[in-house]
This record gives structure tokens, C-alpha cells and sequence, in this order.
């Protein structure tokens, strides 16, 4: 039996370096469990980004309503109170780039009307709304109008 240390040419000793097997399996589990953690956060992080963008055009919208009113003294398209204006087509589904909200305006009358906007994938906020009078809405039960307009 030789229990000599392994020598290489010259005399000097070798060493292995690397990881082990076990060690490569911790570090992945590691990454698994951060990468469960971090994901749902992410995920709600850019839905509130889109949220955002349609709370916004909606603001817009209703400038352009405002607009729309001052022009025609009135908010239909038509002097009977039926028809809506077509909004603008940047208004029309935001974010411009990639689009996730839907914009329309309903319940059209001659001094009234809603703004919705309309996700195009599953959010908990579901339609925010916006009507002539400044009051925000949403059509979810949970969560709250705040939390959805903030």
C-alpha cells in the first residue's frame, strides 16, 4: 500500500479543485427557493407598472372628454345625448409598446359619461373606471379603490 501523496512530474503535489456534487445541489436548491420568493414579486411589480400606465391614460382621456365638451357643449356625439367620441388611438390600448389595457368610453350622455379601462390579462384591480364627475372606481371587490388608483 502506497500512502505516499499523489505526485505529479517534477515531484510536486496535485490538487483537485471544483465543487462537489452535494454543494452544487445546495447552491441550486438556494437559487430555487429565491427564485419561488422573488418571482410572484416581480410578476406583481409589472402589473402594477401597467395599472399605472392605464390610470394615467385614463386621466388623459378625460382630458380629452373635457376637451371633447368645451368644443361641443356637450359630451355625445350626437345632440339627442346618444353616441360617444372615439378617443384618440394612443388612448385607445396603453402601454403604446406593448398593450395590456383596453380604453372605452360608456354611458355616453350629453353631460355624463365612463371612462373604463379594461386588462387584457388577469389583475386583481380588474376594470379601473374614471367618470365625468372625477370619481374612481374599479370592478373588483378586493382590493380597495385606493390600492388600485394608488
Amino acid at each position: 500500500m502506497n500512502l505516499q501523496p499523489d505526485r505529479g512530474h517534477g515531484g510536486h503535489q496535485r490538487h483537485q479543485s471544483g465543487f462537489t456534487l452535494i454543494e452544487l445541489m445546495i447552491v441550486v436548491a438556494i437559487v430555487g427557493i429565491l427564485s419561488a420568493v422573488a418571482y410572484p414579486s416581480y410578476t406583481e411589480s409589472v402589473r402594477r407598472g401597467d395599472r399605472s400606465a392605464a390610470r394615467a391614460a385614463l386621466l388623459e382621456a378625460q382630458q380629452f372628454m373635457e376637451r371633447y365638451y368645451a368644443a361641443n357643449s356637450r359630451y355625445s356625439t350626437a345632440a339627442d345625448g346618444t353616441g360617444s367620441p372615439t378617443l384618440p388611438p394612443r388612448l385607445q390600448a396603453v402601454p403604446e409598446g406593448s398593450p395590456k389595457y383596453d380604453l372605452t368610453v360608456s354611458a355616453v350622455t350629453l353631460n355624463s359619461y365612463t371612462l373604463t379601462a379594461d386588462p387584457r390579462a388577469a389583475d386583481k384591480c380588474e376594470n379601473l373606471t374614471l367618470t365625468n364627475t372625477g370619481v374612481k372606481g374599479r370592478s373588483a371587490t378586493v382590493p380597495t379603490i385606493p390600492e388600485c388608483w394608488k
